[in-house]
This record gives structure tokens, sequence and C-alpha cells, in this order.
């Protein structure tokens, strides 16, 4: 295959994801969609779960590249720019709270895992792998990992399969949970932090914190993603607990082990600390930057929603029920279990744990 072909493929990749997120936008104005609170953000993944599981094995697989493209550099793209809407005043209103819940919650999923994995006997990689997946944010964090713990490709597979499984069910689970007022007993505050510091992906916390507050007036969506983006800044400093931790694995190579550092969470609170300057600049036109920038329905913002509509359709599009099959009983035990724990312990640290933090 000439690398002219594997361009054209990734670029029609990437243009039947636009399509389908051209399309969620559409449908997301329809009176029953809107009445179900689905965004474009959630169309988008059904559409693209829709076409993973009926149409995909028809097509090229020099599109998956396009696909690939759209998980991760459209959506950091997307996640940085989700920074104009954010402010270091809504950072530090979440602040010490969100940092104390993200620790023990990446603490207590890393340990629950290895826990679980014991208990039904489990290699250490796919455990570590599963682990580390769930308990920072998702497919990025195992493939972050991999470099560290350096497994097999199968068992890598495994661990992405069951966190995008699971953060799949826990962005539709979550807005169910906030409608149907279980989660009535937290504040917003409370339901934002528990939100961003229990599911999956960036991509998961951004559909769910859409789901339950569209335009973020209640201010959950945009604490949510924040309180996220920290477990994300978290994922350098395990990877480098986790290189130490298996340095004795390691001290037979003379290698050494490469750390992913997750960049895209540094620049998106660098665009924080831009859109609170551009906010606090009284001499700057500020009716036409809001209009453009920060503003509620401003270009930036319209843009961004629909690259995020573009990383949700593309998760969507890699969520086939082969799956569920390739992941086997006992890792998606495992994952079920990690998930338990991340539902119920999150729930309950957030609701009796962030009071006491000031929450």
């Amino acid at each position: 295959m000439t690398l002219e072909e594997k361009r054209g493929g990734k670029l029609c990749g990437i243009l039947m994801i636009a399509l389908f997120s051209f399309t969620a936008f559409h449908m997301a104005r329809w009176g029953w969609v809107r009445s179900l609170s689905f965004s474009p953000l959630i169309v988008g993944i059904i559409l693209g779960m829709l076409y993973a599981n009926s149409l995909r094995k028809y097509m090229p697989e020099t599109w998956n590249a396009g696909f690939k493209f759209c998980t991760k550099q459209i959506l950091r793209t997307g996640i940085v720019l989700y920074g104009f809407r954010l402010t270091l005043t809504q950072v530090v209103s979440v602040g010490l709270p969100a940092i104390v819940i993200d620790c023990i919650i990446i603490a207590g999923t890393i340990g629950v895992g290895l826990f679980l994995g014991k208990m039904m006997k489990m290699d250490r990689d796919t455990v570590l792998m599963t682990s580390i997946g769930s308990a920072i944010c998702g497919a990025a964090a195992v493939l972050g990992a991999e470099p560290v713990v350096k497994c097999q490709i199968h068992k890598t597979a495994i661990a992405v399969s069951t966190v995008v499984i699971f953060g799949t069910l826990s962005m539709f689970l979550y807005p169910i949970m906030y409608r149907t007022g279980l989660l009535d007993s937290m504040s917003n505050s409370q339901i934002a932090i528990y939100t961003g510091s229990t599911l999956h992906e960036v991509a998961h916390v951004a559909g769910a914190g859409n789901a339950m507050d569209p335009t973020d007036t209640l201010g959950i969506a945009g604490p949510a993603t924040i309180t996220k983006m920290i477990r994300v800044i978290l994922l350098a400093p395990v990877l480098i607990i986790l290189a130490f931790c298996l340095r004795d694995k390691e001290s037979s190579k003379s290698s050494k082990t490469r750390i992913a550092v997750p960049w895209f969470a540094f620049i998106f609170v660098g665009v924080i600390c831009i859109n609170t300057i551009l906010q606090m600049c009284s001499f700057l036109p500020q009716d036409l930057i809001s209009n453009v920038i920060y503003g509620k329905g401003s270009m930036v913002e319209s843009v961004d929603t629909f690259l995020l509509t573009m990383a949700m359709t593309a998760l969507g599009a890699d969520t086939t029920i082969d799956k569920f099959k390739m992941a086997g009983m006992r890792p998606f035990l495992l994952a079920g279990g990690i998930y338990i724990w991340l539902v119920g312990g999150g729930y309950l640290l957030c609701r009796y744990l962030a009071p006491l933090l000031g929450v």
C-alpha cells in the first residue's frame, strides 16, 4: 500500500466522522431528541456505534487511521478549546477538593483492581493496564501505560476494550441518574466532581456533563471537565511511580522506560489562563471577543462542540460487539468490579467527603 493510499484512507475516515457529526448536530435539534436532553455529542456516539456494528466491516481498513485521528488529535484539540469556556475562578472553586478526591479515586481504583485481579488469578499486566485505564483517562491511559508495563499487544487491546465499554455505559448512566433524582442528595458542585473523578474517558465526561448541563449554567459541565483534566494531568506521576515499581522487571534491559506525558492537559490549563486574562482586560472590545471566543454560542464554542462531537462519534465507531467477545469473561468481570467501585465508592466520597473539604 502506497503512502498516498494511506493518507487518502485516513482523510476518508475523518470525512466520514465529520459527516456523521453534521448529522448528529441536525438530529440534536429534533424536538423529541431535545426532550431527552441528548446533545450532539450523545447523538454522535450513538450514530458511531450503529455504524461500528453494521457498515464498518464493509469499509476499507485504511479508514481506521482517520477514526483514531479523531479520538486522539481532534479530541485533544476540542478539550484545549474547551478551556475558553472556563476561568481560573472556576478552577479555584473546584480546586483542592477535586485534587484530593481524584487522588483517592486513582489510588483506590488501582488498589481495587490489583486486589480483584489477585482474587481471580489474572496476569499482572492485564490487571495493571485495566486498572490504570479505569483510574485515570480510559484508553489514553492504557496506551500511555503500555511503554511502561511492556505487555503483549492483545492484553492492551483487552484493557482498551473493557474501559471503553464501561466508560460508554457511564456516559449514559450518569445523566439518567441525574434526571431520575438519584443524585439529588448532592449539590451541583459535588455532582461535577463525582462525574469528573469517576468516568473513564475525557470524552465521556464531556458527553455526560453536556447531557446534564448543556449550557454550563448549573456549574456541572465545566467543573466536571476540570476535575477530569486534573486526573489526566496525574497520569504523568502515576506512570513515573509505576515505572519505579516495575524497575525489577526492567532491570535486565538496558533501554530506559519512556514516560508518556499528557501535554494537551497542560495546554488546556494555559488556555484557561488566557481566557481569564481576556475577560479581565477591560480595554479590549469585550462584545467582539465574547462573540468570537468565550461567550455562549461564540464561534470558538461552536467549533469546539463540533470537534468534541467528532471525537465522540469516532469513539462510538470503535465500540463493537466483538469487543465484548474479545475481552472474555475474567477481564470483563475485573473491569466490572472496578466500575462498581467507581460508581459506588465515588458517590460516597463526593457525598460525604466533599462537604468536609468545603464543597
